[in-house]
């Protein structure tokens, strides 16, 4: 009567990675896909996906990424190569590098931050000149 539907590599690739408000991980990840954490990771992050860091979520270490949106705690060098999104609730320390980043008022922002978008635009206004 009901039709089990298998579902193939390509369907669960579309799903992010999930770290449970539980689940506490340290290591290293390498991926490609979007991951949300909501648990506590500490080690080196890199994917070209996107990040999203829920209310209760901690990161400690180096994270580098596509897109952000964090909501959590960061501690450690975090590098965006287009947005980083900031809400109301996170707390970031440390270093940061992105191309494009909206803070929301209410956000703890104790980083230094580079904004790599805005170093290109002046380097070609400099040449153009």
């Amino acid at each position: 009567m009901f039709a089990e539907k298998k579902k193939n590599a390509s369907e669960f690739s579309k799903l992010p990675n999930h770290i449970g408000a539980t689940t506490k991980i340290k290591g290293d990840i390498t991926s490609q896909e979007d991951f949300r954490i909501d648990g506590y990771f500490e080690g080196n992050l890199s994917t070209t996906g996107k990040i999203v860091l829920g209310e209760k979520g901690r990161l400690k270490g180096n994270i580098k990424c596509g897109n952000a949106e964090i909501q959590g705690s960061i501690s450690g060098d975090f590098v965006v190569d287009n947005l980083l999104s900031i809400k109301s609730t996170a707390n970031i320390d440390g270093n940061v590098v992105t191309n494009k980043l909206a803070i929301e008022p209410g956000a703890v922002f104790n980083a230094t931050c580079q904004m790599k978008g805005a170093q290109a635009n002046q380097n070609a206004q400099t040449k153009t000149k």
